[in-house]
């Protein structure tokens, strides 16, 4: 019987017998095959098995389904090919060709020797991590308000010196 075996960080080694005629891929639980990843869709694709064919189907996916780095829309999938949704990679296996070896595809074959790239950091992973205080010397701490105070003196005193003149204009030439 034909697997997915799943190629991408977090699902690596995962795979799913593909059983039943129709599949359906997504990230929600009412999907046959689950794939709990932000760029998978909810409905992401549906797998269709046609005898000894592989149909693989885009339901619309935001990410959309790919097979060997190209987009598709509707198309047979073949063993040791890859089938990517959103970002997750996945290689078909059927129990005639077995896993990818170099006799089989040299893609497949060099992805099982490439390194996977991570997404990110997770918290548990960081390294010398340091409480901050923002009431220290932390570049967070409350400004003075030396600089305002200036400013509202000087505009002050210019208020008073435009005022005094302005009235000096008006009254002292009376």
């Amino acid at each position: 019987m034909a697997r997915l075996v799943l190629l991408s960080e977090g699902f690596t080694g995962r795979t799913f017998e593909l059983k039943g005629e129709k599949i359906t891929v997504g990230r929600v639980s009412d999907n046959a095959f689950e794939i709990p990843e932000s760029s998978v869709s909810s409905h992401h694709a549906e797998i269709v098995l046609q005898g000894s064919d592989v149909l693989i189907r885009d339901l619309g996916s935001t990410n959309g389904t790919f097979i060997n780095g190209e987009q598709i829309n509707e198309a047979v999938l073949k063993p040791g090919q890859i089938l990517r949704f959103g970002t997750v990679e996945l290689r078909l296996e059927s129990p005639e060709s077995g896993p990818a070896t170099g006799a089989t595809s040299k893609k497949a074959a060099t992805l099982d020797h490439t390194r996977v790239i991570p997404q990110g950091v997770k918290l548990n992973e960081l390294e010398g991590t340091r409480n901050l205080e923002f009431n220290s010397k932390s570049g967070f701490e409350k400004k003075s308000n030396k600089g305002t105070k200036i400013f509202v003196i000087g505009a002050i005193v210019v208020g008073v010196l435009l005022g005094g003149l302005l009235l000096f204009l008006v009254f002292g030439n009376k």
